[in-house]
């Protein structure tokens, strides 16, 4: 079975000092939106946006202001793009900043189906706090909705959000879970990071036999210059192998046709969930 999925990276739209959050908010939604429909006019079936898709990476500065980005999911914005989907006839993955309780906040993504239908959402479980420029404990708390894999019109899917890619157990978690098609939307910067954003999830993809999809945002963010988000988003099938691979610095479109049989070819020829052996592994979640 043949699906062809969709990744958008984009660059923020300009803002100063005087944006209200609202205008900036809709001015990235109008942007994404006009992705979209590019997609939808190509026959795309899945599309992910980057991560908190709504605004500049506001994590490289500790702000309250920021928490003003924050809704319920669903909510107003689901509700938005749910339409779109439902015109389109199209899966949608949305990167947002949810508002769970007033003071509780997470980084999460929500997916609606083809329908428009709310599938569900996943909460970001691993929030970095250590790298200049990425201050996401003052945002957001970790995730507590675990793994899911949700089953859409078209593949099932799992979701991990940008620092989570470098935990294995996540990848292998959402592969357990079902998922035959992990979306990784991401914010990450040049330098040493790009050297990983090649090597990761290639070895996710094989140690689990599903397709990953890295999407990552461009430009260089004003305010805080804290580096280059150099796009390059790609997907990898399930022997390890990019197939499709985004520009570095541009506004693009990312499409490919992702075979779902390859999922089962990969897990027949090397067997590594056959072969696993759970009981061994009890000190992975003690140390």
């Amino acid at each position: 079975m043949i699906v062809k999925c969709g990744l958008i990276q984009l660059a923020t739209a300009p803002f100063d000092a005087d944006t209200s959050l609202e205008d900036i908010k809709e001015a990235n939604f109008v942007k994404h939106e006009t992705m979209i429909r590019k997609a939808g006019e190509m026959g795309v079936q899945i599309v992910c946006l980057q991560e908190l898709f709504m605004a500049p990476y506001f994590a490289a500065e500790q702000k309250t202001k920021w928490y003003g980005l924050t809704e319920n999911i669903p909510g107003p914005t689901t509700e938005r793009f749910a339409l779109l989907a439902k015109e389109l006839n199209m899966v949608l993955i949305l990167p947002m900043f949810e508002r769970s309780l007033k003071g509780i906040y997470y980084n999460t993504a929500a997916v609606i189906d083809a329908d428009g239908t709310y599938l569900g959402k996943y909460r970001k479980n691993h929030i970095p706090h250590a790298l200049p420029g990425f201050w996401e404990k003052f945002y957001f708390r970790p995730g507590n909705l675990g793994y899911p894999a949700f089953e859409t019109k078209y593949a099932k899917i799992g979701v991990y959000i940008c620092y989570d890619r470098h935990f294995p157990e996540a990848a292998r978690a959402l592969a357990l879970n079902g998922a035959e098609i992990i979306f990784n939307p991401s914010a990450t910067i040049a330098g040493f990071r790009e050297h990983l954003w090649k090597i990761e999830q290639p070895a996710h993809a094989i140690a689990n036999g599903v397709f990953i999809a890295p999407i990552n945002r461009v430009g260089e963010e004003q305010p805080w210059k804290t580096g280059n988000f150099f796009g390059t988003s790609y997907f990898v099938d399930p022997f390890g192998k990019i197939i499709v691979e985004g520009t570095r610095d541009q506004d693009e479109l990312v499409v490919a046709d992702l075979d779902l049989d390859e999922v089962t070819s990969a897990r027949d020829t090397w067997q590594f969930f056959r072969d696993r052996r759970p009981e061994t592994y009890e000190m992975l979640v003690k140390l």
